[in-house]
């Protein structure tokens, strides 16, 4: 059979869609990626094909610049960048802002490239990313059937009274103003409806037959797949969810460092691993305060530094490993404490590795899950603008000698583990 795997050209989305489709390559079935240029190596390294499809402006093959993206994204991304300074309400207030230009780029011409990809390769199955709206229009517009990745918190996908955009939860460090929520709500609202008009104007020109939809951002695909695990997520919700499987995550291989390697052999302290990311790690200011609180801990560092400043974060120890990109999979593998901004690779890899983490969440879903991490028991969140060095400390110590902590954790990943996410995905589409 022949799986195609539709993803944006971002690496944070296509490594674990690559990851879901290694289920079926290994079963020695046909396995093409529709994704852009800038993701191409990516699909080869796993030996997939490439079939090149443009679902939106930006790309990221790892690590992401505003200079580097085309006009237009650039802008969007400094603006998003500056946004993160201010506070949850900003930052999310201005995403809503940019969001009918950034998840239907292009609507009917990108659809119908979509269209043209599956009737070159002619897929037995189809997995699609959620926040590929375009693409998912496009099959619904055809009625093609397809499996919806969800990549991120669950909430990513609104159900019941919930509101795309607006958080439905966040860490108790976080004391937004209650006007400002309330504005940021109608604000959502507005953005909602104006996403669903373009997605039902484009839908009518695909399929003039096909029945429009109240709220584009609640529609799904024919079979759900949550890159998440069930056990952070609230029963309640979960009973409120269309038919679904929670996969747990979609945690890759990745090829040996042999720079890594001999780090990780030298022994010594506890290893805490720091990263926030392809897209956060801009914040070199939040970095050098995570630096500074580690550096008087008797624990050895591996710190991915992405695009942020290096020279913001002063001198580091020479025990610590730090390098802008650092294989992630392998080294939690190899740690006490994770420290992470809340996105959903890495949360995912965390959790599967048994490490409990300190949240830092600045933008989108990352509230919502760093919430779950917090009341659920496997680490603890803070405000990445307002967390001084002491504080940041004290909540590593915290976590490094919280024993009934690092078991639950532990025993979370040992669950995660006894079934990949990519078998529970082809247990999803097989059955």
């Amino acid at each position: 059979m022949t799986l195609l795997v539709i993803s944006p050209d971002y690496a944070s989305h296509l490594l674990p869609l690559a990851t879901l489709a290694t289920a079926w390559r290994d079963r020695g079935d046909d396995v093409v990626v529709a994704s852009g240029p800038a993701t191409s190596s990516i699909v080869s390294s796993f030996g997939f094909r490439w079939a090149e499809l443009r679902l939106g402006r930006g790309s990221n093959p790892g690590t992401i610049r505003a200079e580097e993206q085309p006009a237009g994204e650039d802008d969007s991304l400094r603006g998003f960048f500056d946004a993160t300074r201010q506070g949850l309400v900003e930052t999310l207030a201005y995403q809503a802002s940019q969001r009918t230009t950034d998840l239907l780029w292009r609507p009917v011409d990108t659809a119908s490239a979509v269209l043209k990809v599956i009737g070159e390769v002619r897929p037995d199955a189809v997995i699609v990313d959620h926040l590929a709206f375009t693409a998912r229009l496009a099959l619904q517009a055809a009625g093609i059937q397809h499996a919806d990745v969800v990549l991120g918190h669950p909430t990513a996908l609104p159900i019941a009274e919930e509101v795309y955009g607006y958080p439905t939860s966040w860490p108790r460090a976080f004391e937004p103003d209650r006007d400002a929520l309330e504005r940021l709500r109608h604000s959502c609202e507005a953005v909602r409806d104006r996403f669903t008009a373009q997605w039902n104007d484009a839908l009518r020109v695909l399929n003039p037959a096909a029945i429009p939809t109240s709220d584009a951002f609640a529609e799904h695909g024919d079979t759900l797949l949550l890159n998440y695990p069930g056990q952070l997520h609230d029963p309640e919700r979960t009973a409120l969810l269309p038919k679904h499987a929670f996969l747990g995550s979609a945690v890759r291989d990745e090829p040996t460092d042999p720079e890594v390697d001999a780090w990780l052999s030298g022994g010594g302290a506890p290893i805490v691993y720091v990263s926030f990311g392809s897209f956060l790690s801009v914040r070199s200011d939040v970095l050098s305060r995570v630096a500074h609180a580690l550096r008087p801990l008797d624990v050895r560092v591996a710190l991915a530094i992405g695009s942020a400043d290096r020279r913001e974060l002063g001198e580091l120890p020479d025990t610590w490993l730090v390098r802008e990109f650092l294989p992630q999979v392998t080294l939690l593998k190899h740690s006490v404490l994770a420290v992470t901004h809340g996105g959903n690779n890495s949360v995912t890899e965390a959790a599967t590795a048994g490490v409990p983490m300190l949240v830092l969440p600045f933008s989108t879903d990352q509230f919502a899950g760093a919430e779950a991490i917090e009341s659920r028991g496997y680490g603890l969140a803070l405000a990445p603008n307002t967390a001084s060095v002491d504080e940041l400390r004290t909540a590593v110590e915290s976590l490094l000698t919280a024993t009934e902590l690092r078991d639950r954790s532990r025993l979370l990943g040992a669950e995660l583990r006894a079934l990949p996410g990519r078998d529970r995905a082809h247990e999803a589409l097989s059955s």
